[in-house]
Formats: structure tokens, sequence, C-alpha cells
């Protein structure tokens, strides 16, 4: 397993690709129960830094797109829903 910093330096497409390789051995349901801990704590660390990754793209996204007065310029705010 990566620690923080490492874990930070992770692409979200290989933070992403690694969680859903986590899920798909969580599914198939033949993981020790200490080692199904330790995999769904990665994969939550993993979820979260995806989801803050996610959020701060959006905001990038938000600002590009901003006009005069705060008010989107030709284009809808972009939402992640």
């Amino acid at each position: 397993m990566l620690t923080p910093p490492e874990q930070d330096a992770l692409s979200f497409e290989d933070a992403l690709r690694e969680l859903e390789a986590i899920v798909h051995k969580l599914e198939r349901g033949d993981v020790a129960l200490d080692e199904s801990i330790a995999l769904y704590a990665r994969g939550e660390a993993l979820r979260a830094q995806c989801q803050k990754r996610l959020a701060d793209a959006e905001a990038r996204i938000e600002k590009l797109t901003l006009g005069a007065g705060g008010v989107p310029s030709g284009t809808q705010a972009f939402r992640a829903d």
C-alpha cells in the first residue's frame, strides 16, 4: 500500500483504476477479513482523493468559464453530479 504522500501523487485515473480493482476484490468475497478491512480503508482513501480532485477540477472549470460579475460566459456551469 502507498503512504499518503505517495497516494496523493497518483493521477486521478490511476487512483480510480486502483479503486476499481479494490472493489472487484471485495466483491469476489474471497479475501480474508483483515485484508478486506485494509482494502476497504485504502478504497475509502482513494474515493476521497478522487472526489477531491473532481471538486477541484469543477472549481477550476467554473473559474475559467466565468465572465464579468461571476456569470458564466457562453456556457453552463459544470456539475459533476
